[in-house]
Parts: C-alpha cells; structure tokens; sequence
C-alpha cells in the first residue's frame, strides 16, 4: 500500500519568522512518526531556514520550482543543483500558475522533471485542465498531453504526479471527488500501461481547493494518494488537519 503524501505549496508568503513559527508549531503537532509522509515547500527566501529547522524531523523539504540547468546566465532562477546541495528532497514541476502565468510549456516541464530526477530530487509533477477544457470534453485529452510530455523519456526516479483542475485552484470550488477518482484511475491506468509494475508505485496527490473540510472525501478516495495543499496549507494546523484525514483519522478539532 502506497503511503500517501500530503504537501504544503505556500506560494508567494510567509517571512522568514512567519515561516519559523510555523515550522515549530508545526513539529510539536506531528510528533515523530507522522502517519502520512508530510512536504513543506516554502518560498525560496525560507528554504535554508526550512532545511535548518527541519533537519533530523520526519518532515521533507520541497521547493516550489527549479531550473533544469545546473549553472548559468539564468537571473533570478535556482538551479535543481542548488536545491538538493540545500537538502530539498521534493521539487514541484509545471504547476498550472507556473504553465498558465509564466508560460511554462510541456517541453520545459519535462526538461524540469529529468533535471530533478538528475540530482536526487523527487518532482511533484502537476497536471491539470482548465475550465473551459473540461466543458468541451478535453479533461483527459490535456492530462494525457501533460504526462505524455513530461515521461517522454521514462521514469527515471520516484514520482509523485498532483492531479490539480486548474478551476478549482485558489477559488474556493474544488472538483466533486467523483471527478478527481475517474482523473487519478485513468492516470494510474496511463502509467501502469507505460511503466508496468513501477508505474504502480507512482503516488497521485489531488490538489484544488483541499481544505480540512473537505478533505476525508478526497484523501479517501481509492486511486488517490495524497494532497498538494495551497491555501489551507498557510495554517499548521489546518494542514495537520488534512494530513490527518489522509491517514483515515477524522479529527474532531
């Protein structure tokens, strides 16, 4: 049985002590076995503070983005190089605010997914369909497209792949859990068709609009496992909250 995982996008926020006391609140809720393998992706600026309060914890870091060149002429970009001499273990790749705001294309994305892979990293490749793709019937069609291009060279290392309905982000409206089951079952279908057994290992977060409420309806899904958090993930306790519910547990705070 795949252990889920259960990440926190923070995005553009948090200070470096708003990050901090986050972290401890954090640690002191989780204990040391947490049920579900828990990803903390903080802004850039925090991330060595991150590596440093985390060290030793069962928490792993992860980074929101990477470049997939080691060294360069790239203002304002890091390298997956400098991530992992930073002891990030998770990495986020093609994001739809990265697809859909920064142009980020399939090629690009795939070139990100192979540059984690290279130096140790495990990507959290995002997938995903716009609104007005759904309603024309292309939902599968796009994610296909998204996968296609991001494997086109195998699977080169562990994979965690976010189904994530570009509508539902940050609006407050997630997918019916109906709707991310028959995503993530034609998505387990697709890597087990080009992957065989390891395709079986891959572990498929839902990501959109996830929040303590409604998370025992996704996180128990059966092709399911895990959750890529945005905004719910901004409060530890909350996000506690969600990776409780990935494990089966319904708290009752």
């Amino acid at each position: 049985m795949l252990k889920p995982v259960v990440a926190a996008n923070w995005k553009m926020h948090k200070t470096l002590k708003e990050a901090e006391d986050y972290l401890h609140r954090l640690l002191e809720l989780v204990g040391a076995e947490p049920p579900v393998e828990l990803v903390i992706c903080p802004s850039f600026t925090a991330l060595a503070l991150a590596a440093r309060v985390l060290a030793g914890s069962p928490i792993a870091l992860g980074a929101q983005n990477g470049h997939p060149q080691k060294e360069g002429a790239f203002t304002g970009e890091v390298s997956m190089h400098q991530l992992a001499d930073l002891g990030v273990r998770y990495v986020i790749c093609g994001h739809s605010e990265r697809r859909h705001l920064f142009g980020e294309t399939d090629a690009f994305v795939a070139e990100k997914v192979n540059a984690a892979w290279a130096y140790g990293l495990t990507p959290i490749l995002c997938v995903g369909e716009t609104l007005e793709e759904r309603r024309a019937g292309q939902a599968w069609e796009v994610v296909e497209r998204q996968l296609r291009a991001a494997l086109a060279d195998g699977l080169s290392g562990p994979l965690v792949i976010a189904y994530e309905p570009v509508w539902a982000i940050g609006t407050g409206v997630p997918a019916q859990p109906q709707d991310a089951q028959d995503m993530a079952r034609r998505i387990r279908a697709w890597l087990v068709e080009h992957f065989g057994a390891a395709g079986k290992d891959v572990r498929i977060q839902y990501g959109g609009s996830v929040k303590p409420e409604n998370a025992h309806a996704f996180l128990r899904l059966p092709d399911i496992q895990g959750a890529l958090v945005g905004g719910a993930s901004l409060d530890p306790d909350a996000f506690w909250r969600i990776a409780l519910a990935a494990s089966g547990d319904r708290p009752s705070w």
